[in-house]
């Protein structure tokens, strides 16, 4: 049986997306990473691995424990880096798995070490500075103590790479991105002098589009894996393809007379006698409440572009269709090809494409892979 909600994801373009990516890479000398973190945003972490790493990425990029052993339970034994963690997590399957660790201090590192010990194996490290995100990673004024911690550990601990993470790549012209990389090439170069030998890692999508001076030795594309452009380049101008497409099938079309208030609290009324498709998808579902002024949410139905009136329910909405003939079972595109993009969601909210495509979740929504 067809489902009745359904996300269905473009292996094909994926393949497309990380070939194009990691071919810009291959050209500077450096590796892949595709970032699979957050069920590979939304689109499945295990398919999305299988594909990037067929297309040419030869490591994998996650935030937590979890992730990583979640693809090496499924098989997969390209190298794999965890990112964020808490300091009293147990490291010791991630140590025995060969999952990659990001650590930012010492306490962090106190806690990976003893999951190595425990593992009866070194943790591979890779050694995180802050260069101007203030988020995760070690600032410059403690990495010293950092790498004390990291060579009295001794064998305990392989030191990988030394990385950080951008704040304006989607600027690719910003000044903080030079400082960032100044930043990064001193922790670097500090590692060195300790007798590490580390590589680098810094660019993300935006970065390994327009920045190949930041491609140093690996680069970790995420967003523009799944085909959304980290540059909101609309579809038709960007080099990625979309890997997604929400859709949901026509539960029920009625004809209503002119006056007629439609869905909670009656903000759209009929204006005309008009005919009326009700789709079983709502904000349960990812499609987000705020799209409830009429007319800033549409979908593909039929043929055509149609309008969702009156408020997104937690289960459906319901889609104006005149006088057009449509059918009970009939598909309709929430974003995806022929209809609105994720980036027109994202427009119309005021947010940015990565929340709406992680955002398509919960257990009626039927995950689904086509081009394999």
């Amino acid at each position: 049986m067809a489902p009745r909600l359904e996300a269905n994801v473009d292996l094909a373009a994926v393949r497309h997306n990380v070939a194009l990516l990691a071919g810009a890479a291959r050209e500077s000398g450096a590796a892949t990473m595709v970032v699979v973190k957050a069920d590979g945003y939304g689109h499945g972490a295990v398919p999305v691995s299988r594909a990037a790493l067929r297309a040419g990425a030869t490591w994998l990029g996650v935030c937590t424990l979890e992730e990583a052993l979640e693809l090496r339970w499924a098989g997969i034994t390209a190298p794999v880096l965890s990112w964020l963690h808490l300091p009293d997590e147990d490291f010791t399957p991630a140590v025995e798995a060969g999952i990659d660790l990001s650590v930012s201090s010492t306490r962090h590192l106190a806690a990976v070490l003893a999951g190595a010990r425990r593992a009866g194996r070194p943790a591979r490290l890779h050694l995180k500075v802050d260069t101007g995100l203030s988020r995760n990673g070690c600032l410059l004024h403690d990495w010293p103590d950092l790498l004390d911690a990291v060579e009295k550990a001794g064998e305990d601990a392989e030191v990988v790479a030394v990385w950080s993470h951008l704040a304006y790549a989607d600027q690719p012209t910003n000044p903080t991105i030079d400082r960032q990389l100044v930043r990064l090439n001193e922790a670097w170069e500090l590692a060195r002098a300790r007798g590490l030998n580390p590589i680098r890692h810094l660019a993300n999508s935006a970065a390994t589009m327009t920045r190949p001076d930041l491609h140093l030795d690996l680069v970790r594309p995420g967003i523009a894996v799944y085909g959304l452009d980290p540059l909101d380049r609309p579809v038709a101008e960007s080099p990625l393809r979309p890997a997604m497409e929400f859709r949901g099938r026509v539960a029920l079309v009625k004809r209503v007379p002119a006056g007629e208030g439609v869905s909670y609290g009656h903000e759209w009324t009929t204006p005309r006698e008009t005919t009326l498709a009700l789709v079983p998808a709502g904000y349960a579902d990812g499609v987000p409440r705020r799209l409830n002024a009429n007319g800033r949410m549409r979908v593909h139905l039929a043929g055509r572009i149609r309008p969702v009136v009156g408020r997104v329910c937690m289960d459906q909405v319901v889609v104006d269709c005149g006088d057009d003939e449509v059918h009970e079972g009939d598909v309709a595109v929430l974003f995806g090809a022929g209809g609105p993009t994720a980036q027109d969601w994202a427009t119309e909210l005021g947010t940015i494409h990565y929340e709406v495509a992680t955002g398509v979740h919960g257990t009626r929504v039927r995950r689904t892979y086509s081009g394999e």
